[in-house]
């Protein structure tokens, strides 16, 4: 970001700024809300349009667009176009930044909008879903995806390579990390990707927690004042990340661009959206199933998405009342079948099947709805945009085939551990 600031910082300053600028649109004549989002799937598009549609009919000469940014440098575009006084209506925002945006008061609160909107049902919102997304009693973002991390599965090239599938192991009772990178190893050395953590690319970091939570570690404490990064768990964690890459040939390397859903990999952590990704025609042998089991036991991933209506923008009231409309019970369900909902009527068995028919029961209820009863949400902390960019740096030099693990997390502790304190 511009001049080392933290997002936080940044956008403090821009939302006082533009508070003025804010308002409500009595007139709903030639207004164009516009949301940026990081998706560009066509199936989502889709989705977003039929559920715009029916907005639009409610609102005459109201028009809602929504602009696809790119995953890796959406936050960087954001806040760019906030500070350029460009700020869109509404906004996804990652988990990670949700306390910079909702502690910022970059946001405009919706839960007045949302109780007052008939048949809304606000009460139905899981109140752990909402949790990073509030402030005081207020929410400033509506967690419209919570979904977990799962590992969709090549059972084709697994089987070529002579490997035991994770269903295999999970029916042995051998589902470990140990024995995951095993079978990632197997198909490695044939010339395939081994197991891919998607959209991590030696850059989200964090994301490497669907890994290292199996060993019970954290990059800070639970208040986020102090670095955790380079204690044992940590340690031992990304010792064996390391030597997957370098030793086993169980994960790509730096620099090298794998496609699990082109039938390229035999493995790829991610969440269940993906799964829209699968190939329509002549589809590989997949499956879904839950993280493996680490050294301190069993345990889950979540990955939340809250789309929020920035308080900069021109026409907050209209917008938040589109989020309500976007997010009511009837479009929630349409939703779901992509970005597991927040609404707890909805996290059952019955409506995932018939939101999601590409996942057997077995699938949903071993990974979707197991994961989130017990799953924790991927690390986030105030001032994360800085933060991630230090650590990202400063694990450059972990992703070396003669790495000091420990020593580079000692580093990376020292480099952040002032900022954690403040």
């Amino acid at each position: 970001m511009k001049n080392n600031k933290t997002l936080k910082s940044t956008l403090a300053a821009l939302t006082l700024a533009a508070l003025p600028l804010a308002g409500s649109a009595h007139a709903d004549d030639a207004v164009n809300l516009r949301m940026t989002i990081w998706s560009a799937n066509p199936a989502h598009l889709k989705l977003f349009n039929d559920i715009s549609a029916g907005f639009e009919q409610q609102h005459p000469g109201v028009t809602v667009t929504y602009e696809s940014l790119p995953y890796d440098t959406y936050m960087t575009a954001l806040t760019t176009q906030i500070a350029g006084g460009n700020a869109p209506d509404m906004a996804w925002i990652f988990e990670t930044a949700a306390y910079d945006f909702v502690n910022s008061g970059a946001l405009y609160p919706l839960t007045d909008t949302l109780k007052a909107t008939k048949g809304y049902n606000a009460d139905e919102l899981s109140a752990t879903a909402a949790g990073r997304w509030t402030k005081d009693g207020t929410l400033y973002a509506y967690p419209f995806s919570t979904s977990p991390f799962g590992i969709f599965v090549n059972n084709d090239l697994i089987k070529a390579a002579g490997a035991k599938t994770p269903a295999e192991l999970i029916a042995a009772g051998q589902w470990t990390w140990e024995n995951a990178f095993a079978t990632a190893s197997a198909v490695g050395k044939t010339g395939k990707g081994g197991l891919i953590v998607r959209d991590f690319n030696y850059q989200a970091w964090q994301n490497l927690a669907a890994i290292w939570n199996g060993w019970g570690a954290a990059p800070w404490s639970a208040d986020g004042k102090s670095c955790t990064m380079a204690e044992k768990p940590m340690v031992d964690a990304l010792t064996t990340v390391h030597d997957a890459i370098f030793k086993q040939q169980a994960m790509p390397g730096p620099g090298e661009t794998v496609d699990f859903f082109a039938g390229n990999a035999a493995m790829t952590i991610t969440q269940i959206s993906r799964a829209s990704l699968l190939p329509k025609e002549k589809p590989f042998d997949w499956d879904l199933v839950p993280l493996p089991k680490g050294p301190a036991g069993e345990y889950a991933l979540i990955g939340q998405a809250g789309v929020g209506v920035l308080a900069a923008g021109k026409h907050a009231d209209l917008a938040a009342r589109f989020v309500a409309y976007m997010t009511n019970p009837e479009n929630s369900v349409k939703l779901s079948q992509f970005f597991p909902s927040a609404r707890k009527s909805l996290l059952n068995a019955e409506v995932l099947k018939k939101t999601n028919p590409l996942l057997s029961q077995q699938q949903i209820d071993s990974v979707v709805i197991s994961g989130i009863a017990t799953g924790t949400v991927i690390p986030g902390h105030t001032g994360f945009a800085q933060l991630q960019q230090m650590v990202r740096s400063g694990l450059d030099a972990l992703w070396q085939p003669e790495a000091d693990v420990a020593g580079t997390l000692q580093k990376i502790c020292g480099q952040i551990g002032p900022l954690l304190k403040r």
